[in-house]
């Protein structure tokens, strides 16, 4: 019997307990469909405030949409129906009635309870990244590439429109509000010199740390309320700065990836690769860290077997690889230098800081699960 789709559609549970045979964590299983399922990305929480959904992106209808998933177990709802959607650039508001996403060149919102969704604001030709959302939960900031120029983008949640706040000639990517002053931006230029401050109205760019292509920083974010960033250098250290003195200390040596903060800023959580030693779940104050599970992904990206920032042959090499490859199931071109992201676990936190979400390819085709913290 053929599966319809659409807004609003109604799924069987697809859910299932583990046992990381490594660890012995519970593991909940949210997806179990064959195709690409992820979370959203890293940097913000999939989980609904109340723990009693999970929200994914996935390519089961032929291109990505977002649902909703019953956790720890549930039905699983369509709740968009938007050709162009970027399977990352969701966020949940924090009341979790709202999803924030981008799709072709529009910052949309839908709301989770009637399925209304609408456009904030929209720059025609534009390729939009993810959303922050401000402290304050007004504003929307989102990375913008348009006829290969970058540029930073401030949306009002109202509806009341968008606009751009800022311009540069290299790529922008990864803005962030600051967790509890809506004025403040971080963002990352690439490649190197990496980390950025920037204030709302576009005044006050400063770059925050000065180093060349041979010291590969990433994934950078706010460690707990903002005093502090994190950031790894690749493939050597967890990383920390002091917004105000600029000083740098390491947390902890070692293969740190993708990065998360505790609302508190105690803990750092972290994926692993080259060689990957699993979830990571790390003590700021003593660098002491504990596994929570091996999510067993593919880790996909060539650039990920490097210490420094990927040249121009590389992505040449890599459009000659995607030129001769096959296309994927739902026939789109994948980024072969950092990606295809959908291989990477990129754990974030639960609300209550007690589970983990993690996409993993273990099975063959990503799928999204949560680990309990214990």
């Amino acid at each position: 019997m053929s599966v319809r789709y659409g807004k609003g559609s109604v799924h069987p549970s697809e859910a299932r307990e583990l046992r990381d045979e490594a660890t012995g964590g519970r593991i909940v299983q949210v997806t179990d469909h064959p195709s690409i399922n992820h979370h959203l990305y890293f940097l913000t929480s999939s989980f609904t405030p109340d723990q009693k959904g999970v929200v994914f992106a996935s390519y089961r209808s032929g291109e990505a949409q977002y649902y909703r998933a019953g956790f720890p177990e549930g039905e699983i709802v369509q709740v968009t129906d938007t050709a162009g959607i970027g399977g990352y650039s969701g966020i949940l508001s924090e009341d979790g009635g709202t999803l924030y996403y981008t799709a072709a060149g529009a910052v949309r919102a839908v709301d989770l309870r009637t399925l209304e969704d609408r456009v904030l604001a929209s720059w025609e030709g534009g390729q939009l990244g993810e959303c922050s959302l401000s402290a304050d939960g007004q504003r929307i900031v989102t990375a913008m590439k348009r006829k290969g120029v970058s540029y930073l983008t401030v949306t009002e949640t109202d509806g009341s429109g968008g606009e751009v706040i800022f311009e540069c000639p290299r790529t922008i990517i990864h803005p962030q509000f600051h967790p509890t002053d809506p004025d403040v931006i971080e963002y990352a230029q690439d490649p190197a010199p990496r980390m950025w401050l920037i204030r709302r109205d576009g005044s006050g760019n400063t770059r925050l740390y000065e180093h060349g292509n041979d010291e590969f920083v990433v994934h950078e974010t706010f460690l707990g309320p903002g005093e502090e960033l994190i950031f790894t250098v690749w493939p050597y250290a967890l990383k920390r700065m002091n917004l105000r003195t600029r000083e740098v200390a390491t947390i902890a040596a070692f293969n740190a990836w993708h990065i998360a903060s505790d609302r508190r800023g105690g803990r750092v959580l972290c994926d692993t690769n080259h060689p990957d030693i699993g979830l990571q779940l790390v003590d700021v104050a003593t660098g002491q860290r504990r596994t929570l599970c091996r999510p067993g992904s593919s880790n996909g990206g060539s650039q990920w077997r490097k210490s420094r920032y990927a040249l121009k042959e590389d992505w040449e090499a890599a459009s000659r690889q995607d030129r001769e490859r096959s296309l994927s199931w739902m026939e789109m071109k994948v980024d072969t230098v950092y990606g295809p992201q959908w291989t990477h676990p990129h754990p974030s936190f639960s609300p209550d800081e007690g589970w983990v979400a993690y996409t993993s390819d273990v099975s063959g085709e990503p799928q999204v699960y949560a680990v309990e913290i214990g």
